[in-house]
């Protein structure tokens, strides 16, 4: 007889989906899944046993809905950095003795970019910009923290990337050259977000960008294979920062500008912050406590941040390609041996589509925008007659849209993605295109460019480039 396993999942969007999803395709166990959610995303709801809509995703309310099935419920798995940030692994674990996979709040780095950079500056001081670190009550008017900025704009020659010490779902960092060209413009986001807590000023590092992702059970550290995301909201990296457009995988573990040294720098950079970090049989840092921006720069690479949850979409990326029972490497995780994990050598492409209000996409563009369609259903019935035609190579998981009746609708962040599975990066983002574009209603749009020969051709380009400069 199958094991019965009751799974809680903390959801926000396509990353939590894509969780549903392969805890659902289980083999070796029949899972029930009881999903908080942050709306009634129409996939979730199909599936869960219990679906519980908790739109501040409050941590409380996730513990209290927890505690109402805590009998059935094995382990939850937490995807959203806020719950996390929040302590609901402490909470849960505390009040439910429902095991978490998700790090204690001790340990959520991703809530103060500043002590980031401070544990990386003790640790692996190398892979660190320079920066600088701006706190509120050191400047009595703003003419005093303009001059102090500035004079580090001087040290930078103005080439300067502003973070904000608290998270900004990826949304508040402005960078010189793309967000702004004159020191004027600088200061103002600067000073917008000085006015709620501390800020870093860093240098900007010129290079290429990967996500490195790791599954972890408090004494392992176990690397998944390398992916490429997309922040900025256009077409040619143009436009605002975003949660991320997409993002692709290729057939090995790295992708195509970097080197297997490459790789082997990322680990060992990754590990050396992991020993530092952990104390003994450290089961608080259970979950994904490493999922790092590195920037490959031909020399030294550097870190642009550290979040402790999985990427969305570079999670999404990996999910369907398991070759291990998801279930099984969560036990693992609990248990503390987990000491690989095996993917399927394939190439995957994750496209997000989004609504016009995402990205700033209305005010660039308002003659590409089908006012018609704006706030109507979302159809994504011939996106999932394709499986018919691609079997588990194509995969559709809403994100930020909800089930009112028979009919779904966008919300206000990204909407659904399509993820692509084939031998080829180039075959693999056909099917996830192909997918997009069969999805219809809601005046949504989606960048053209993810993964496309083109952009990585001059991704190998420059690091060759890069790379000559040593």
């Amino acid at each position: 007889m199958v094991e019965k396993v009751g799974v809680l999942v903390v959801s926000y969007g396509a990353r939590e989906t894509a969780m549903v999803d392969a805890f659902t395709r289980s083999t070796n166990y029949q899972v029930e899944v009881y999903v908080a959610d942050k709306q009634r995303n129409p996939f979730n709801v199909k599936k869960a046993t219990q679906h519980v809509v908790i739109s501040d995703l409050n941590v409380e309310d996730i513990c209290k809905f927890a505690e109402a099935h805590k009998d059935k419920i094995d382990f939850g798995i937490v995807g959203p950095e806020k719950p996390i940030i929040e302590g609901i692994r402490d909470l849960v674990e505390k009040s439910t003795g429902i095991p978490m996979i998700c790090p204690t709040k001790e340990y959520a780095i991703e809530a103060s970019k500043v002590q980031q950079r401070l544990l990386f500056q003790e640790t692996v001081p190398e892979v660190n910009p320079r920066f600088k670190i701006f706190k509120p009550e050191d400047y009595k008017t703003m003419e005093d923290a303009k001059k102090a900025l500035y004079k580090w704009l001087d040290e930078l020659n103005n080439l300067a990337v502003v973070k904000p010490d608290k998270p900004a779902a990826g949304k508040g960092v402005g960078v010189w050259g793309d967000h702004f060209t004159t020191r004027e413009q600088l200061f103002e986001h600067f000073w917008e977000n000085l006015k709620h807590g501390a800020v870093i000023v860093e240098e900007k590092v010129e290079g290429e960008e990967s996500s490195f992702q790791a599954f972890c059970d408090g004494k392992h550290l176990v690397p998944l294979p390398e992916t490429r995301d997309y922040k900025r909201a256009f077409d040619g990296d143009k436009g605002p920062n975003t949660g991320g457009m997409g993002s692709y995988k290729d057939v090995g573990d790295t992708l195509p500008f970097m080197t297997p040294a490459d790789r082997e720098k990322e680990i060992a950079i990754v590990n050396r912050i992991f020993e530092k970090w952990k104390t003994g049989d450290n089961q608080a840092l259970r979950g994904m406590p490493f999922y790092v921006a590195f920037m490959h720069t031909g020399k030294q690479p550097k870190i642009l941040e550290n979040n402790s949850r999985p990427g969305d979409p570079e999670i999404i990326n990996i999910l369907p390609i398991l070759k291990d029972d998801f279930i099984d490497v969560c036990f693992k995780i609990l248990e503390g041996n987990l000491t690989r994990i095996e993917v399927e050598r394939k190439a995957t492409v994750v496209t997000y589509k989004v609504p016009p209000s995402y990205g700033g996409f209305e005010e660039a563009f308002p003659e590409r925008v089908n006012r018609a369609e704006v706030g109507a259903p979302v159809d994504l019935t011939k996106a999932y007659d394709l499986s018919k035609k691609y079997g588990d190579r194509i995969r559709i998981y809403p994100a930020s849209m909800e089930l009112r009746g028979n009919e779904v609708y966008a919300l206000k962040s990204r909407a659904v993605c399509v993820v692509g599975i084939d031998n080829h990066i180039e075959a693999a983002r056909n099917i996830s295109l192909e997918g997009i574009n069969a999805i219809k209603g809601g005046a949504l749009w989606h960048r053209t460019d993810i993964a496309s020969k083109q952009h990585i051709e001059k991704s190998i380009r420059h690091m060759e480039e890069l790379r000559k400069r040593k």
